[in-house]
């Protein structure tokens, strides 16, 4: 019993010491291994007569349970050494001000887009939203650009499935299209409210409330540069009344950039150009008389007269009715108003230059 009492207590010191698992498993070995004291000590037992075996055996392994117990109790002593070391390695401060995730903000082309709007409606203009896959009637030739026009040239164009080989349908190169679709809508209605039947096949000639329409929205077109961007954002005006001049159009259009760019002294110039939807037109180009911009044109839209056949297709008498349209891009509005030289910086998604418009 004593020799057991020794072994018990030699494997207790040798588990005490062992400072890493890799210590106890090897210190366990030597107790409990094939070839450790336990082991050496039940190969004695074979010259025991059965009574002696019996004592032998109960005592035997009641030290071998305590060996065990022992070993069971280190492992766990080690297991909390090393948590508490890893703890005090990765403890927190709890004291320092938490992670915060990013607030957001409006993409600055947004913010451009609801600048326009409410400065138009502050006009007395509605917005008026529209498809993004278009017809080729709206996008083409209701606004006087038939099949063989020129001008289609200018629109290198995504068309998609659907339509017909003779109507096409296609994602819209401008915001022009709501042009018709807002007009004719606005005629309908009107010309449902006429007593005289036939009138309603004819023209609508009748007194209407004049169309004064935005129509902000994205568009197609195959092209890709700093400047340009095969999705881009348009924003198109429309006013047609008995009395609509290109007066009106200069005058709205000087208000509205001076105060886009809160500029009194912003100089707008109309220089001559070509657009098959009206007539006469316009290209409009402002200038800045101060800051890094002082002194030079850039060129922001185009304008001009709705076009007779534009007025017609709209189901107006253009004896009767006459109005002025324009187009302008908010993209190149944003770049001007914020300093930005490269358009594709609107579309990259880079947190670190959105960022500076939240």
């Amino acid at each position: 019993m004593n020799e057991l009492n020794v072994v018990v207590d030699a494997a207790k010191s040798a588990f005490a010491a062992a400072v890493t698992p890799a210590d106890l498993e090897n210190a366990k070995s030597l107790f409990l291994g094939k070839s450790g004291r336990i082991t050496e000590l039940m190969k004695g037992m074979a010259a025991l007569s059965v009574d002696e075996k019996k004592s032998r055996g109960a005592s035997i392994n009641i030290a071998k349970q305590a060996i065990e117990n022992a070993l069971t109790d280190r492992r766990r002593a080690l297991a909390d050494l090393d948590l508490q070391k890893q703890l005090q390695a990765e403890a927190l401060d709890v004291t320092l001000p938490g992670r915060q995730r990013g607030q957001g903000g409006l993409h600055p082309v947004s913010i451009t887009m609801e600048r326009i709007e409410s400065i138009f409606g502050s006009m007395g203009f509605e917005v008026a939203q529209g498809p993004e896959i278009e017809s080729d009637w709206f996008n083409f030739t209701a606004l006087n650009t038939p099949e063989d026009h020129p001008a289609r040239s200018m629109h290198d164009t995504f068309y998609v499935e659907g339509g017909s080989a003779t109507a096409p349908n296609l994602l819209r190169t401008h915001t022009s299209p709501m042009q018709i679709r807002h007009a004719v809508q606005h005629v309908k209605h009107y010309r449902s409210l006429a007593s005289d039947a036939q009138a309603n096949q004819e023209l609508f000639s009748g007194d209407m409330p004049e169309i004064r329409v935005i129509a902000p929205g994205r568009t197609y077109r195959v092209d890709s540069d700093a400047t340009h961007s095969p999705m881009f954002h348009q924003c198109e005006g429309l006013w047609v009344g008995e009395n609509v001049s290109f007066k009106d159009l200069k005058f709205i259009f000087t208000d509205f950039c001076r105060t886009f760019f809160e500029s009194d002294d912003l100089v707008l110039r109309f220089r001559p150009s070509f657009f098959p939807f009206t007539e006469p037109s316009a290209e409009v180009d402002i200038q800045f008389q101060s800051g890094s911009l002082a002194g030079r044109w850039l060129e922001v839209a185009g304008s001009g007269q709705v076009h007779p056949n534009v007025i017609r297709n709209m189901g107006l008498d253009p004896e009767k009715y006459i109005g002025f349209a324009f187009g302008m891009g908010p993209d190149r509005l944003t770049m001007v108003r914020y300093g930005v030289n490269d358009l594709r910086l609107f579309f990259d998604g880079d947190i670190r230059f959105l960022s500076q418009f939240q």
